[in-house]
């Protein structure tokens, strides 16, 4: 089930960052020889930015990515490093959960005014709950994280290590 999440993911982060390359490329050559940019490339390059952001965070939760400070880990005993781990997964599980009520508290106001992009008139709501679902996902993975049997709990990132 992970490996498939990880490939779902990596799938929507690859290609909106391949869209995104791709559309600035083909909008500067079009401004560049043609005088002409593409209607809504800024827009659509945006909205783009939402599956790069949004399938990222729980990719780098679940391999953990994030930056970490480890400088006083060789120091502490190993129970105290679990309990500080366990500690953090929890802290990031409670205020990912309350991140992602607010942007579902944002869709649905979104959604009920109707809001749309200024120049393509493309819905935002639906962008807003993909977003609250992918950092639902990701408190979801911190609270995975924070449960996994001890052998699995160092800081090592599960995928793409050497």
């Amino acid at each position: 089930m992970t490996r498939y999440l990880e490939r779902c993911l990596g799938w929507i982060a690859g290609a909106s960052l391949f869209g995104m390359m791709a559309l600035t490329f083909v909008d500067v050559v079009c401004r560049k020889f043609f005088d002409k940019s593409i209607p809504g490339s800024l827009e659509v390059t945006e909205l783009m930015m939402f599956g790069v952001i949004f399938a990222g965070l729980p990719l780098t939760s679940l391999r953990g990515e994030h930056v970490l400070f480890d400088l006083l880990d060789h120091f502490l005993p190993e129970a105290l490093r679990r309990v500080q781990g366990l500690l953090s997964h929890l802290i990031c599980t409670a205020l990912l959960t309350g991140g992602a009520w607010l942007v579902f508290v944002r869709a649905a106001r979104t959604a009920g005014q109707g809001d749309t992009t200024a120049q393509l008139q493309l819905a935002l709501a639906p962008w807003y709950y993909a977003a609250g679902v992918l950092i639902a996902l990701t408190a979801l993975m911190h609270l995975m994280l924070a449960f996994r049997p001890p052998a699995e709990a160092d800081d090592t990132p599960t995928a793409g290590a050497v």
